[in-house]
């Protein structure tokens, strides 16, 4: 199927298994439900700490999308280890045996940490259904934070694709965009950075060829979005981390698909530490695409949920917090 011609969605459905906030007792608009109200409408239970998600530094979505009676199910990221996981997915009764595609949105240990975990469980789940795992082949570096004192703070890496392949995964290493899951699902190739303000993430390095030091990498040109097109909608857009910068991002998403319009944009925004100086800059693009729904966590920070929220207010600002379930459509 030609990319950039994904097909229309009746619905989707995405379920926050990771982000770094909990929160089940802030009101939410109508196309959101929390944790606590969705085991509500599963089944009877007792309110404890031990039948609760756990939040974390990280970012993970279960994707599921509708069309007519066809449905098909991804996984994007996986958060920061095995542990918060399954955790997570097995408290939200997440049906892991339906995912057929996976993508890491880059090759950081927050977004994939958690990635051998969760295709032993997928492959458990589905019996030996095939899933398809979707990487660039730039997220295998050793990578790591250059602090202001000289030294480097090494990053753990991400599964390789013989890990994955080990386990039953499908391999797809491409900087090209892809049609998943029977054409419902894009998953971008490059982002073209096109914004003089968003610089990708400061002080990022990744090993040097000989294995010798470190060279940088603040651009991080491996990481991709997902959008899926819903019917009547538009376009919803995940965007991990958005180290590409969140404008680069959903002008990318714009411009491969002419003529249809932005409804949300999903995902961490990257707008704290060193970011923090482009929130207002950032805030103000990002009235320029009429998105319905800003649906921003992870590592956006407090400070440009503040600025989201004097710029948009809550009739467009629907912040993450892990076990939330968002529904555009139907």
């Amino acid at each position: 199927m030609a990319v950039g011609k994904i097909r229309e969605v009746d619905k989707v459905e995405i379920t926050i298994v990771v982000d770094n906030v909990t929160d089940n007792l802030s009101s939410t608009p109508s196309f959101v439900v929390t944790e606590m109200r969705a085991r509500d409408q599963r089944a009877p239970w007792v309110l404890a700490g031990d039948c609760l998600c756990c939040a974390a530094h990280g970012l993970s979505c279960y994707v599921t999308a509708w069309r007519g009676e066809e449905k098909h199910t991804l996984l994007f990221d996986t958060g920061p280890d095995a542990t918060v996981f399954e955790r997570n997915a097995t408290r939200l009764s997440l049906d892991l045996g339906a995912v057929e595609a996976m993508v890491l949105s880059h090759g950081h240990w927050d977004h994939g940490g958690g990635f051998i975990r969760a295709l032993e469980l997928v492959k458990q789940a589905g019996r030996g259904r095939p899933v398809t795992y979707y990487a660039h082949p730039e997220m295998f570096h050793r990578r790591s934070a250059k602090l202001p004192d000289g030294t480097f703070r090494e990053m753990a890496d991400v599964p390789t694709p013989l890990e994955l392949r080990s386990r039953g995964a499908e391999v797809v290493v491409t900087d090209e965009a892809q049609a998943a899951a029977n054409g419902l699902f894009y998953v971008s190739g490059e982002i073209p950075r096109l914004t003089p303000y968003e610089t990708g993430l400061p002080g990022q390095h990744r090993r040097t060829a000989d294995g010798k030091g470190w060279e940088p990498d603040e651009l991080l040109m491996d990481e991709r979005f997902v959008a899926i097109n819903v019917r009547g909608r538009g376009l919803v857009v995940l965007s991990a981390c958005s180290h590409a910068g969140v404008i680069n991002v959903l002008t990318e998403a714009r411009a491969k698909f002419p003529g249809v319009p932005l409804h949300a944009v999903m995902g961490g925004l990257h707008l704290s530490g060193t970011n923090e100086r482009v929130i207002p800059q950032t805030v103000e693009a990002l009235g320029g695409f009429g998105l319905t729904t800003i649906a921003a966590g992870h590592c956006t920070g407090w400070r440009a949920m503040t600025a989201l929220a004097n710029k948009f207010g809550d009739g467009v600002l629907a912040p993450l917090a892990v076990g939330k379930r968002f529904t555009f459509g139907g």
